[in-house]
C-alpha cells in the first residue's frame, strides 16, 4: 500500500512539474507574441505585425460617450495597413502584463497600457488579447480593448 501511495504522488508531483514547464514555455511565446504586437507598431513594422494575427482575427474597441457605451469593430488589414503608414516611433503603446491565464491552446492576456502619439501622451486603457495556438505559434484571436483620457 505505501509503495501504491508512493507511486501515485510521484507521478502526480512529475505531471505538475511537466505541466508547469510547458506552461512557462507557453507563457513566454504568448507575451513574445504581444511584444511583438507592439514593437511592430512602434517601428511602423507591417510585416511582423501580420504574424501577430490569426487569419481571421477579431479586433474591438469598446467607446464610452455620455452614459453610452458600445463596440466598435475594426477589420485587422486595416489596422495592419494604417500603422503601415505610420512614421517608425511616432507610436507608442506602454504595457504591462497584468494577468496570463493559459489552458491547453487558449490563452488570455490582460494588458493595462498607456499610448503616446509623437512622444506626447494621448489615452490609456486595457487591452484583453484572446490567442490560439497554432501548428506556426501562438496567435491573436481577439483583440478588445478600452480608451480614456
Amino acid at each position: 500500500m505505501k509503495k501504491l501511495i508512493f507511486i501515485v504522488l510521484s507521478l502526480t508531483i512529475c505531471n505538475s512539474i511537466n505541466a508547469q514547464v510547458n506552461n512557462h514555455k507557453d507563457s513566454v511565446e504568448v507575451v513574445q507574441v504581444i511584444h511583438n504586437m507592439f514593437t511592430a507598431m512602434k517601428t511602423s513594422d507591417t510585416n511582423l505585425l501580420k504574424t501577430c494575427f490569426s487569419s481571421n482575427a477579431v479586433f474591438q474597441t469598446i467607446i464610452t460617450k455620455k452614459d453610452t457605451t458600445t463596440v466598435k469593430s475594426e477589420v485587422v488589414q486595416n489596422f495592419i495597413n494604417s500603422i503601415g503608414k505610420q512614421v517608425p516611433g511616432s507610436l507608442d503603446e506602454r504595457i504591462t502584463i497584468g494577468s496570463l491565464l493559459i489552458d491547453a491552446t487558449l490563452a488570455s492576456v490582460w494588458t493595462p497600457y498607456q499610448f503616446y502619439f509623437k512622444g506626447q501622451y494621448s489615452h490609456q486603457g486595457v487591452n484583453s488579447f484572446q490567442l490560439v495556438r497554432h501548428t506556426e505559434g501562438w496567435k491573436i484571436q481577439y483583440l478588445i480593448d478600452t480608451r480614456r483620457k
